[in-house]
């Protein structure tokens, strides 16, 4: 689906930090994607848990970003970003 509409780009929220999360994160880097960890959108159980993957994800796979810094974001991409071709 991702192909389908030429995105070469992510935006990863969810639970767990150190389960789902970072598996997302690393099947999208893993397929050329550039992934972004919204930090205030995720969550562990555990807080060392939580940071330690955080930062691990920071250091090999993805920016780690702020909710600020994703909206701003998706408000300056085009509104006619998923338009279909004519």
């Amino acid at each position: 689906m991702l192909n389908e509409v030429h995105a070469d780009s992510v935006l990863v929220t969810g639970t767990t930090t150190s389960g789902c999360v970072r598996a997302s994160v690393i099947d999208a880097f893993s397929y050329n994607l550039k992934v972004s960890v919204i930090e205030e959108c995720v969550f562990d159980r555990g807080q060392a848990s939580h940071k330690i993957n955080l930062f691990d994800m920071a250091m090999k796979y993805a920016d780690v970003i702020s909710l600020k810094e994703a909206i701003e974001y998706v408000q300056s991409l085009p509104d006619n970003l998923f338009a279909p071709a004519l």
